[in-house]
């Protein structure tokens, strides 16, 4: 292990995003195209970098990944039959009655959902399943969780945007006009080593909020309680993150 302090691994996270974001288990994916009747056309709305997206494109004969965000599209991976473009999720550019599958991945709480609701029930195809999904907070081994739970919710409780809410209720409280139905456990699992562990958090906005706000010794704090926790650096252990969903048929 090199010399670097636990704030320099928190400070190494924002650079090596893609390294670090959980990404979704392919039982996901699975379960999505099993609750559908027909498979001719997923979209998945606010895709991102098409973590999603990507999953789904062994069950659909065409999956359409949307987003926003030019940067994000530029940086999604290809994938036999997925395509990528640029839309807002309250413009949808799919034809009418044609999607099979809508899919919302970590994105819905953004979203002007009474117009995205009026554009879902245009393109879906009679008998459509919609989904809003989401991850909850990450779940550390069970010595790590109590003192991780505090710097979530209570250190970096204030910099956390408003919408953040929203996703650790799973979507809770979201309006949901759609017959809804139950899904099985699903859960992101990753094995890290400490300084992945801190690589991810440093890629949340609220550590980069509470630095800019001088709270940099309150992260030095964390960082310095749990590594003294973990022990070997290199050791890695195990990180959860729940899988939520808001599922329904149309």
């Amino acid at each position: 292990m090199n010399a670097a302090t636990p704030t320099n691994w928190f400070d190494a996270g924002g650079s090596a995003y893609a390294a670090h974001r959980p990404d979704y288990p392919p039982a996901l994916a699975d379960f999505l195209a099993q609750a559908c009747s027909t498979h001719a056309l997923a979209v998945d709305v606010g895709c991102g970098t098409g973590q999603l997206t990507r999953l789904l494109a062994p069950h659909f004969d065409a999956v359409v990944g949307l987003d926003s965000s030019a940067d994000q599209l530029h940086s999604a991976a290809p994938a036999a039959g997925v395509s990528y473009q640029q839309a807002s999720a309250e413009h949808l550019p799919v034809a009418p009655g044609s999607a099979n599958l809508i899919t919302v991945a970590q994105a819905a709480h953004w979203f002007d959902l009474p117009a995205f609701y009026a554009q879902v029930h245009e393109v879906a195809a009679p008998g459509a399943v919609i989904a809003l999904i989401s991850y909850a907070t990450p779940q550390l081994e069970p010595d790590l969780q109590p003192r991780f739970a505090r710097f979530y919710a209570d250190d970096l409780g204030a910099y956390w945007p408003a919408e953040r809410r929203q996703v650790d209720s799973g979507y809770a409280e979201l309006e949901f006009p759609f017959a809804e139905f139950d899904y099985p456990p699903l859960a992101i699992k990753r094995n890290w080593t400490l300084a992945d562990t801190f690589g991810y958090f440093g890629t949340w906005s609220a550590v980069r909020r509470a630095r800019e706000a001088g709270q940099q010794p309150m992260l030095q704090a964390y960082a310095e309680a749990l590594a003294a926790q973990w022990g070997d650096p290199l050791q890695r252990r195990a990180i959860f993150w729940p899988i939520n969903m808001r599922i329904g048929r149309l």
